[in-house]
């Protein structure tokens, strides 16, 4: 197997990750932003103002916010992988061996966030958000049956946005951000060797770029508000390196193990996200939303390697996927709110373009939480998510990695907690 072919196999496997949807919000977008927004399933994530952390729901909420406050939290996901029905084959078209299925290979993480808001007059809000939109791990075992087309993969991105906020009115407020990004990946796949042993291809890289975010907000009624918060498209330019460890090339034996310079261009995609929150009385809020990531924009991917093959143009087929949601919160006590919520993601990835990277489905999403108020200046939240996904069948085949067939169960738990203090 040519190694320039190997390489080039590995930079495209690195962009379908990315690419690849939301980690399981959709395939590899985050929606661990906010514990509060996290116990009503983030149902009115842009149209409901209790604390800090609206500066990623939407930015003009800080308007409605009259004290300065930082919010600051984590969500720890722990996800369950069942796979079944698996097989495989070599690039020769032989039985893989070993060959297990273990399933289990998204290690749990935590994922953090933090938030500050200061009032600066009666019109104008500074915000500062830090928090992570994107990202997604898969580990699997070092025998995998479907190893040729990836056994490793980490894709973080983390942003940082500074935001201002304007309120016209009492009912009306808009707000504006910047998003600084950082994004780092490190993606491995093993190659067939035959009496050789696998050999193994890894490429890691990072990019820092920027994006903006912008939202409005709006009371109808007093009981009632209205939001909607747009989110740019960020492009990458990943620079890094792509090293191989005993490739194989037919009569040649291995190759000489070596790192190359290696790129990549990509971009994540644009959100609209829309909500609605209607307090019915004292007690009861009602909320519900609906966003939409335009995953429909990557129609090529751009690769470039200092192979003889130089830049290559990938085309790729995804879909614009919907999330929706529905929440309510009850406030038990004068210090205690208690908060419920479903929501359904679509995945933007078809059966036809799945991969073993991120092997996702569309999903329902299932949460509980609780804000505990015990002085006027703290705000402590708890939430507990439950996420089912459809069944993902993967169908992989490729010229110099064989193929791979398999169907995934994939469930997932989220414990959050968030204090928030105000000043």
């Amino acid at each position: 197997m040519d190694n320039k072919i190997n390489k080039l196999a590995l930079a495209i496997a690195a962009a379908s990750t990315v690419l690849s949807g939301q980690a399981l919000a959709g395939g590899f977008q985050l929606n661990e932003q906010s514990v509060s927004a996290q116990g009503s399933a983030f149902a009115g994530r842009t149209s409901n103002v209790t604390d800090a952390s609206i500066v990623f729901g939407n930015p003009a909420g800080m308007s409605f916010l009259e004290r300065a406050q930082v919010t600051g939290g984590a969500t720890y996901l722990d996800v369950d992988s069942d796979i079944d029905d698996a097989s495989g084959t070599t690039a020769l078209g032989t039985p893989i061996s070993p060959a297990s299925n273990e399933g289990d290979m998204v290690p749990g993480k935590t994922i953090p966030f933090g938030y500050f808001v200061q009032p600066i007059n009666d019109h104008l809000h500074f915000g500062l958000g830090v928090y992570a939109p994107f990202g997604v791990i898969t580990d699997y075992e070092d025998d995998f049956e479907g190893r040729y087309f990836g056994n490793y993969s980490d894709v973080e991105v983390v942003t940082v946005q500074p935001t201002l906020s304007i309120k016209f009115s009492d009912q009306f407020s808009a707000g504006f951000g910047i998003t600084y990004n950082h994004i780092e990946g490190e993606l491995e796949r093993a190659t067939y060797g035959g009496p050789f042993g696998d050999g193994h291809v890894k490429v890691k890289g990072d990019d820092d770029a920027y994006g903006f975010t912008f939202g409005m907000m709006y009371k109808p009624l007093e009981t009632t508000t209205l939001g909607v918060t747009y989110r740019s498209d960020v492009d990458y330019g990943l620079e890094g390196h792509l090293d191989t460890d005993n490739i194989y090339a037919g009569g040649a034996g291995p190759l000489p193990d070596a790192s190359y310079d290696a790129s990549l261009d990509i971009t994540l995609p644009e959100t609209i996200d829309f909500s609605v929150t209607h307090e019915v009385n004292d007690r009861w809020t009602v909320m519900a939303g609906a966003a939409l990531v335009k995953w429909s924009s990557f129609d090529e991917l751009v690769i470039e390697n200092d192979s003889p093959l130089g830049t290559r143009v990938e085309t790729q087929d995804y879909e614009d996927a919907w999330q929706y949601a529905v929440g309510t919160a009850y406030q038990l006590t004068p210090s205690w709110v208690v908060r419920a919520g479903v929501a359904y993601d679509e995945s933007p990835i078809r059966d036809s373009v799945r991969t073993v990277r991120v092997p996702s489905s569309d999903r329902m999403i299932y949460s509980l939480g609780a804000g505990w108020t015990p002085t006027p200046d703290l705000t402590i939240d708890v939430a507990y998510t439950y996420l089912d996904e459809d069944t993902a069948p993967v169908d992989e085949t490729a010229p110099t990695s064989g193929s791979y067939r398999a169907d995934y169960e994939n469930s997932a738990q989220g414990f959050g907690a968030q204090l928030t203090y105000r000043f």
